[in-house]
């Protein structure tokens, strides 16, 4: 089987191949891709050396599979011509995933959107990922009626270039090739993506619009504000979750604890709650502070915390692969 690695040498990239490798595709043909500045550089996978090469000779080895971390514009050019030789695309970038005929996916949740005739299939936004995850079960039983998230968004939703930032920052207090216009060390920004009309971001709208998909539901409520923090390790949202329907706080819990791909780490007298060092280097999703709202009638408080690299992206983007494979 061949599958190819579209922005193979970018962060997201990089964590893609670890997660083919250690999910049971270390064997298999890989086809590591990238612009023309990095043709020919040498990537190590699987006790063995790769060598990148450019879109279009990955193209050209008509691969059955291809995954895709680069960027929006490069995935709407290139990912029709993947498909029109036969490759299925799976693709991380924003490009497709509000196409009502591009299939966008949690596999836990709505694999089944999937069909036979579907050759680019959308990877969620990171913080809708999680989120989703952490609720879908929930969803099925109280349905909900209006979401208000905040997000701690970690930098390397950004790439490189803001890690490089914040340990710049750290060392010498200043950096000279910045990806924010503010300092990343001791600070946070409300922002994320670009600003829209109506003052919310694009981080904050993708939120509203996955969210309706992937739950297939267009009546959810959601409101969003996204926060950029000094964190390598994952993002982690406070989630508000308005139901139709009454909820017993324990049934809820339980829900939680045995919806696929959740850890359900809450426990109080422990000081046991969801960070981004728990997160970090894992697939699974992490739900804490599990709480009802005394506040509002039907409404459940979560902490919800991912490593954004691998289930966020990379890992869910396999996840697909693995059950197309199946």
């Amino acid at each position: 089987m061949k599958i190819a690695v579209v922005g193979a040498t970018g962060l997201v990239g990089g964590v893609m191949l670890k997660v083919l490798e250690e999910r049971g595709f270390a064997n298999e043909e890989i086809i590591p891709a990238a612009s023309s500045k990095s043709v020919g550089k040498q990537i190590a996978f699987a006790q063995r050396t790769l060598t990148v090469v450019s879109v279009e000779d990955a193209i050209a080895q008509h691969p059955q599979y291809a995954i895709f971390s680069a960027g929006a514009d490069a995935s709407r050019l290139y990912a029709p011509q993947f498909a029109a030789v036969g490759t299925v695309v799976i693709d991380n970038s924003s490009a497709w995933r509000k196409d009502p005929n591009i299939p966008l996916v949690v596999p836990e949740i709505n694999f089944d959107v999937i069909t036979p005739n579907d050759h680019i299939i959308a990877n969620p936004n990171c913080s809708t990922i999680q989120m989703v995850l952490a609720v879908s079960q929930l969803h099925k039983h109280y349905h909900i009626k209006r979401l208000v998230i905040s997000t701690y968004q970690s930098i390397t939703g950004t790439g490189i270039k803001a890690i490089r930032q914040l340990e710049q920052e750290e060392a010498t207090g200043n950096c000279d090739n910045k990806a924010y216009p503010y300092p990343i060390h001791r600070n946070l920004f409300p922002h994320g993506g670009d600003f829209l009309a109506d003052g919310y971001t694009t981080e904050e709208q993708k939120l509203v619009d996955e969210t309706r998909k992937i739950l297939r539901d267009k009546s959810i409520a959601v409101s969003a504000t996204v926060a950029r923090v000094p964190v390598v390790g994952g993002h982690s949202e406070s989630v508000n979750i308005e139901f139709h329907e009454e909820f017993n706080l324990q049934d809820a819990r339980d829900i939680i604890a045995k919806t696929e791909g959740i850890v359900l780490y809450d426990d109080p007298s422990k000081l046991q709650y969801p960070m981004p060092i728990t997160a970090e280097g894992r697939d699974e999703v992490f739900v804490g502070r599990v709480r009802r709202d005394p506040s509002q009638a039907r409404t459940l408080n979560l902490w919800v915390v991912a490593d954004n690299l691998r289930k966020g992206a990379a890992t869910n983007a396999v996840q697909i692969l693995e059950r197309l494979v199946k």
